[in-house]
C-alpha cells in the first residue's frame, strides 16, 4: 500500500531545516550587523539590515509580548491537530501547516528569548523587514490557499 502521507520523520527534518535557517540567520544577523546600518546584497534591492520587531506582522500589538506568546503558541497547537486530524491524506495540506508550524515556532522562539523577534531581510519594493520564519508562514499560508481553493472542494465532493 502505498504512503500518501508523509511519515513523522520526514516532517520533523522539514521543521528542524527551517527552524535551524531561521535561527541561524537571526543569530548571524544579531551577531555582524548593528542597528542602524546594514548589508547591501544586491544594491538597495535587496538588504541585510537587523531589526527588533517587538511586534507582529508590520509591528501591529507593539509591546504586547504576552500575548504576542499566547496567541502563536495556541495557533500552533491548534494547527498541530489539525494536521493530524484532518491533513493525513493530503501532502499538500500537511506541508503547508508544517510551514506555518516552523515559522511560528521559530519566531515564538525570539519573543520568549530576546522579546523581539528579529527581522533582517528588507526588499526596496517591499517596506516591511521579515525573516525565514515569516517567510516559512507567508509559504505556508500560500500552499493552504491553493489547497482550499483547488483541492478541498473535490476532496468534500469526492467523500459524497
Amino acid at each position: 500500500m502505498p504512503r500518501i502521507f508523509m511519515s513523522n520523520l520526514k516532517k520533523s527534518v522539514i521543521l528542524l531545516i527551517i527552524l535551524i535557517a531561521d535561527q541561524m540567520s537571526k543569530f548571524l544577523v544579531r551577531s555582524v550587523a548593528d542597528l542602524s546600518g546594514g548589508i547591501n546584497v544586491i544594491g538597495d534591492f535587496l538588504r541585510f539590515v537587523y531589526v527588533r520587531n517587538n511586534g507582529a506582522a508590520f509591528s501591529s500589538f507593539s509591546g504586547q509580548r504576552i500575548f504576542l506568546i499566547i496567541l502563536p503558541t495556541l495557533v500552533i497547537i491548534g494547527a498541530i491537530y489539525a494536521m493530524n486530524r484532518y491533513g493525513r491524506n493530503s501532502k499538500l495540506l500537511q506541508t503547508a501547516v508544517l510551514f506555518i508550524i516552523a515559522g511560528g515556532i521559530g519566531n515564538l522562539i525570539d519573543r520568549i528569548i530576546y522579546g523581539y523577534v528579529t527581522d533582517m531581510i528588507s526588499f526596496s519594493i517591499f517596506p516591511p523587514v521579515f525573516n525565514i520564519a515569516d517567510i516559512a508562514v507567508s509559504v505556508g499560508c500560500g500552499l493552504l490557499f491553493i489547497y482550499v481553493l483547488f483541492f478541498e472542494d473535490r476532496k468534500a465532493k469526492s467523500k459524497k
